[in-house]
């Protein structure tokens, strides 16, 4: 990305988190009564805690260790706690304004006996407390989902395949060991014939995988046919060359607008990121080129970390589009913003005879919850016919 690009982003992103954050500071303040030395304390602990994200950022380029580490947890729930935080502000106020319009609200509640803003204080925190949490174990808890889809192609080799995608683990920090362990497990469980990486595999810093071993764990996962992925944005934002050589290192062969064919009987494509240009000012190659060449009478499969664009692959003769990147938004109601801005936000989809699947992804990103959707790990029986 080029510099000036990249400090306006940067920028615009802070500027942005602190509006979010003082608007919620103010509002907080407001409900603690004037000379409770609460009002110390809360601004202290409210400020380091607002902080912490920001300088967790800063420390995993720096200055990586365990205490980096500890920051980081804390700048990514504080994350989750800012999000439900600024949900509640803004609909008491709604209900505020609109109160002053309609009057709806009992005037005993309004009483000079009654502090409803302590109320309201104690309320909010005990409720983002639980929805953190709710967030935090549901996203601890991954799901198997199936898939059984039939190819027909006219050199196909009949038979089935077991195949098993996974994307957006966002290996890192938050995403260590125990977590990395347990995705291998289940993976192998599965016995796949074929594993496959639908990008942002690490996270944005190659440091804490490389500190914690996270390697490792790839390197056991075992398929009859190989472990295939492609980059995400996210190995752009770390640096994907460091990124790439560190997966292929580990036992994941790295597809970068490129395509292999696979026992002989079908075709695997995997374009880089779609964000590469942004990142490398070097734009990736188009569809047509990448699979240009090829024999599409056999069975095409394609890896596109973000679902974009997804007629052309209906179009290109490609049958199976495998993509991540979207979390499904992670976060409600994030899922209806996902779903303007993509046309397949989560889940599966069949045009003519092309199928594609957008997976909400294994990982977290930011605060380490999801709401309104479980990570996941995808098995696909594919069926191949003439």
């Amino acid at each position: 990305m080029k510099t000036g690009a990249l400090i306006l982003f940067v920028s615009l992103v802070t500027v942005a988190y602190g509006l979010v954050n003082s608007y919620i500071f103010m509002r907080g303040l407001q409900a603690i009564p004037p000379g409770s030395p609460w009002r110390c304390w809360f601004s202290i602990i409210f400020w380091i805690l607002a902080s912490s994200f920001i300088l967790a950022r800063v420390l995993e380029r720096i200055a990586p260790s365990h205490v980096t580490g500890l920051v980081t947890w804390t700048g990514s729930f504080w994350l989750g706690f800012l999000l439900f935080f600024f949900l509640a502000v803004v609909l008491i106020d709604l209900i505020r304004v609109l109160d002053s319009w309609f009057h709806f609200i009992p005037l005993p509640w309004l009483s000079q006996h009654v502090n409803i803003r302590i109320v309201l204080f104690y309320t909010v925190v005990a409720s983002a407390i639980l929805f953190v949490a709710a967030g935090f174990l549901n996203a601890r808890i991954p799901r198997i989902r199936e898939l059984d889809l039939t190819i027909c192609k006219p050199n196909a080799t009949p038979g089935e395949l077991t195949v098993v995608m996974v994307s957006d683990i966002h290996l890192g920090t938050i995403i260590a060991a125990r977590k990395a362990n347990r995705l291998v497990e289940r993976i192998n469980s599965l016995h796949p014939d074929l594993v496959l990486f639908a990008g942002d595999i690490v996270d944005e810093d190659l440091a804490p995988v490389i500190r914690y071993n996270l390697g490792e764990a790839l390197s056991r996962i075992r398929s009859r046919l190989g472990n295939f992925g492609v980059t995400g944005n996210h190995e752009y934002i770390g640096g994907a060359g460091a990124a790439i050589r560190y997966l292929e290192g580990h036992g994941i062969r790295m597809l970068r607008d490129s395509v292999v064919k696979v026992n002989g009987s079908f075709f695997l494509a995997g374009r880089d990121d779609r964000d590469k240009q942004r990142f490398t000012g070097k734009p990736r190659k188009e569809l047509e080129e990448v699979i240009a060449g090829i024999d599409t009478s056999y069975p095409v499969l394609l890896l596109d970390h973000q679902p974009f664009n997804l007629a052309k692959s209906a179009g290109s003769g490609i049958d199976l589009h495998l993509s991540g990147h979207t979390h499904h938004g992670q976060v409600w109601p994030f899922n209806y913003l996902t779903g303007l801005i993509y046309e397949l936000s989560w889940g599966y989809k069949r045009t003519g005879n092309t199928h594609f699947y957008v997976s909400c992804g294994y990982g977290t990103w930011g605060p380490p919850i999801r709401i309104g959707n479980r990570p996941e790990i995808v098995k696909i029986l594919l069926r191949f016919t003439r």
